[in-house]
């Protein structure tokens, strides 16, 4: 009775839901774009559901994760997600890993699962997801969100092309909502879309979007498809030479000054500076001892927002009156 409506398509059938049961699937990042997307798949009946996620349910989520509650502030996402997907169909067996992808565990992750759905919103672990999925072989689901914009693909599957086809090269700054902003059912359609084309994949139905890139505007209502090239030599590369991690190291403009960068670690760019004191936002309470009270310390994030948040906060609570929000973030403190 659960499926019945879903078995009743000619694509699906009985066969097909057997299929769904017997398939696995890893969502990497439990947030805009992971959550529906696993409220979906859960629904739809895939038999085995991994979630990895280190971050924490913070209030600016709410508008866009549906997983979570208000209640749910300053939970692990993946634990919280977890405990409310079981409640939609308990026949799925969830896993949760409360850790960072990382290029020590991308590939041991990844064996473990029939398809790999990237929920991040920055580049450097999307190339790492590609990477680990060229190595082991297996299929991933991309998108990307940019304001009321969102990209959709399908990589690595039956011999198509990857990401990097499409992206060789990287820029140096990633785009994420936290500076740009995000219109909340813009996530919420990109990851109903990647669950789709996990389906498609699992059931063999449908025109699966490899070697596509399909492009959504949320305010216009236009879409468009475009075709991906596939780069042999870009493909060979990561086979001969494995993960090639994206990392890109800038020197402050100022050594002068005392820093407290408190962007978690696969945030870029990274600065090389022994004036910069790396705390990351998720360990900062258990650091404090670190940071010094006699001197001025300049503090920043990706943008500046939340690094004013914490200069607010550590004064009001922990009486640091020695630091000093940067405006803009990291860009305009380094140089080139």
């Amino acid at each position: 009775m659960r499926y019945d409506r879903q078995i009743k398509l000619d694509e699906v059938g009985v066969s097909g839901q057997e299929k769904l049961r017997n398939a696995s699937v890893l969502i990497v990042g439990v947030g805009g774009l992971g959550c529906p997307a696993a409220q979906y798949l859960v629904g739809a009946g895939i038999g085995r559901l991994g979630l990895i996620d280190h971050d924490r349910v913070s209030l600016s989520n709410l508008h866009r994760q549906l997983l979570f509650t208000e209640k749910d502030l300053g939970k692990s996402k993946a634990v919280v997600a977890k405990s409310r997907l079981q409640q939609i169909n308990s026949e799925v067996e969830i896993d949760v890993f409360e850790e960072p992808l990382s290029i020590d565990n991308a590939e041991n992750l990844f064996q473990l699962y029939d398809i790999i759905l990237d929920g991040t919103d920055n580049f450097e672990t999307k190339y790492l997801i590609n990477d680990a999925c060229i190595l082991i072989e297996k299929p991933w689901v991309y998108a990307s969100i940019y304001k009321n914009e969102g990209q959709l693909s399908v990589f690595n599957f039956q011999d198509g092309p990857s990401y990097r086809c499409l992206f060789p090269k990287t820029t140096r700054q990633n785009i994420s909502c936290e500076a740009t902003g995000v219109l909340g059912v813009t996530p919420g359609i990109l990851g109903t879309m990647q669950a789709a084309e996990v389906l498609k994949m699992i059931l063999g139905a449908g025109n699966v979007l490899s070697g596509k890139l399909k492009l959504v505007n949320v305010l216009s209502g236009q879409d468009q498809l475009l075709t991906i090239s596939k780069r042999v030599e870009e493909i060979e590369k990561i086979k001969n030479e494995g993960i090639i991690p994206v990392r890109i190291e800038c020197k402050i403009s100022d050594e002068s000054k005392l820093y407290l960068d408190i962007r978690e670690i696969f945030e870029q760019p990274r600065v090389n500076s022994g004036k910069v004191l790396q705390i990351p936002l998720s360990e900062l309470e258990d650091r404090l001892e670190e940071i010094p009270k006699q001197e001025e310390v300049l503090v920043f994030c990706q943008s500046g927002k939340r690094s004013k948040k914490v200069v607010d906060l550590l004064k009001a609570q922990f009486e640091f009156n020695n630091l000093i929000n940067v405006e803009g973030g990291v860009e305009t403190i380094i140089d080139g």
